[in-house]
């Protein structure tokens, strides 16, 4: 049987054959059903970065904000409003799969609003820091 395989984008045919041991113990060969017709589906357009249940959030000035890098939960919370911060003064700290990503501040100045509370799931882009 021939197989089309896609790794890393290059496309690769192989040959697979089932040996008479396996034959003979039982082991079931799959065949893939040969489509019939071609679908073709609409181009996928990308979610919005604070999409989907979280609340959206437009920023005037993105500088003034700090959006998570990654979907996970909040584990800890080392930053409140009015809090006096430095560069890369740790803010948060999420959790996705089993890892922790520390979350610095990208700029120095006050909290305005921390829009995170532990526990909470949130989605990449999401605004989880403002800043004044």
């Amino acid at each position: 049987m021939r197989l089309k395989i896609t790794i890393d984008g290059k496309a690769y045919e192989v040959d697979v054959e089932v040996s008479e041991e396996e034959r003979r113990a039982g082991v079931p060969v799959y065949y893939p059903p040969r489509p019939t017709t071609a679908l073709r589906s609409a181009p996928a357009t990308p979610p919005p970065l604070g999409g989907g249940t979280a609340p959206a959030h437009d920023v005037a000035d993105e500088s003034k904000v700090c959006r998570a890098p990654v979907a996970g939960i909040v584990v800890r919370v080392n930053t409140h409003p009015g809090q006096q911060i430095q560069v890369n003064d740790p803010l948060l700290v999420l959790e996705a799969m089993k890892m922790e990503t520390n979350i610095t501040s990208p700029v120095a100045g006050t909290v305005k609003a921390v829009n995170a509370n532990l526990g909470d799931a949130v989605k990449p882009g999401q605004v989880l820091v403002e800043f004044e």
